[in-house]
């Protein structure tokens, strides 16, 4: 038996007021429909067969998966017509899960607890929800036996039938061959002029079959998005549940309605993380890691006991244990810190490996660069690595100190133990444990007139 997901992304997203189609828009930095082949790849599907029509070609460019295919819905005739079009892919003893691409957060577990009711004796299993204000949903009709009979539309429902709070989320799953069969008897006789998939509840039971059902964990799993407002409201209902999550992990934060989390972190006890603080890719947080406001922090691993101050930007990079960043430092893609090392406020690395107890405190430029342990690099410091063309690399030692207003001209080594005095220009290898510098002769004139003004 193989599981196959059909996602429906065809949708235009008139309300969205939006050239981007309405699968592409955001939720958490991914795309909506992303967010759905993600979560069916989770589920070791064979195969998700999206399909798609409005903006079709930018569909097809940005989203991924391992195991996705497209067909097209050059008409959007309804649910049912979208899942037509994908029927040709679907074999008889196919179980196929029925997905939407505006249907985001989906857990893994409701959709396996869904799965788990198909069998040959019960080939179609149904996603509700009951809803306090069930106004624009499908209703389900059941029997005296609580048994499911049917799902009405909105607009083809009886006054008895609206008043029925438990809906269809439309997320359901199929056997392949009764699948295709109930498909091809599928009518637009209806308010919409639509083939609507939810019309094969009915035929189910008419062939003696006992559709079974379950429900989410959260309402937040079956919310659709059709329009700006409730992109918006979902995207806060995600990050509160992504709060929640730390803060059951031991975070302390600031304040859990100003954290976005678009990605994913792991965090280990003791974490306290301030306001307005972003996460973006896959993050790691050491115990009594303390992070300042206003930081982004982007596919970061940070050890135990570092602290991170305010207004800090890192991005793809490694830190040790005990180390102190920031204020307003950049940490580019490629720098790992040592243990207790420092970087300070206004400093800027690229692909720098600064070793264990090393400071750059201040104003300085550190890229293409390994250094030792116990470095201290001054004030106004650059590496120069780029001549216009080629990067070339800087090689510091242990205990080297370089003075403020230095720079260092790559390819370059400073030997261990080496001082470099401020104000220099090192063009050349500076030996270990000697003073190297580069300057100019100091001239005073003595005969020179401040200019007054005229």
């Amino acid at each position: 038996m193989a599981l196959k997901v059909v996602i429906l992304a065809a949708g235009k997203g008139t309300r969205m007021r939006s050239k981007l189609p309405k699968v592409l828009q955001p939720l958490a930095q991914k795309s909506l429909l992303q967010h759905v082949i993600d979560t069916a790849e989770s589920l070791n599907s064979d195969s998700v067969i999206t399909v798609i029509g409005h903006g079709a070609e930018l569909v097809e460019l940005r989203v991924a998966g391992d195991n996705l295919s497209f067909v097209m819905q050059e008409q959007q005739l309804g649910t049912g017509h979208a899942v037509q079009m994908a029927s040709h892919l679907v074999n008889p003893d196919d179980t196929v899960l029925i997905l939407y691409g505006d249907v985001p957060l989906t857990s893994l577990q409701t959709l396996q607890d869904l799965l788990s009711l198909v069998s040959e004796i019960h080939p179609l299993a149904l996603l509700t929800i009951n809803l306090a204000n069930p106004m624009g949903y499908g209703r389900i009709v059941r029997d005296q036996h609580n048994v499911v009979q049917a799902i009405v539309e909105q607009k083809d429902a009886s006054a008895e039938q609206l008043i029925i709070s438990e809906v269809n989320t439309g997320i359901m799953a199929v056997k392949g061959q009764q699948l295709n069969q109930w498909l091809s008897q599928l009518s637009s006789d209806n308010a919409q002029g639509e083939f609507y998939l939810t019309d094969i509840i009915a035929m189910a039971v008419d062939d003696g079959f006992t559709v079974q059902t379950t429900q989410p964990i959260s309402e937040i799993e079956v919310l659709g998005v059709n329009d700006k407002v409730q992109l918006q409201d979902l995207e806060r209902r995600y990050q509160k549940e992504q709060a929640i999550k730390l803060m059951q992990a031991g975070v302390t934060l600031i304040d859990a309605a100003r954290i976005d989390v678009r990605g994913i972190v792991k965090a280990n006890a003791d974490v306290e993380i301030d306001v307005n603080v972003i996460f973006e890719g896959h993050v790691e947080l050491g115990e009594n890691v303390k992070i300042g406001a206003n930081c982004f922090l982007k596919d970061v691993k940070v050890a135990d006991n570092s602290v991170i101050h305010p207004f800090s930007h890192l991005e793809d990079c490694i830190i040790g244990c005990d180390c102190i960043i920031g204020p307003y430092a950049r940490l580019r893609p490629g720098t790992q810190l040592g243990n207790a090392a420092k970087i300070g406020n206004f400093v800027e690395t690229k692909k720098a490996i600064i070793g264990e107890g090393s400071k750059v405190n201040h104003l300085s430029y550190i890229g293409d660069t390994q250094m030792g342990r116990d470095v201290n690099i001054g004030a106004g410091t650059i590496t120069c690595n780029y001549d216009g063309v080629n990067k070339h690399k800087t090689m510091i030692g242990d205990r080297v100190f370089v003075g403020s207003d230095s720079q260092l001209v790559a390819p370059v080594t400073i030997g261990d133990d080496a001082t470099i005095g401020a104000g220099s220009t090192v063009t050349k290898d500076a030996p270990e444990s000697q003073l190297t510098l580069s300057r100019s002769k100091q001239l005073t004139i003595p005969s020179w007139q401040k200019p007054s003004k005229k």
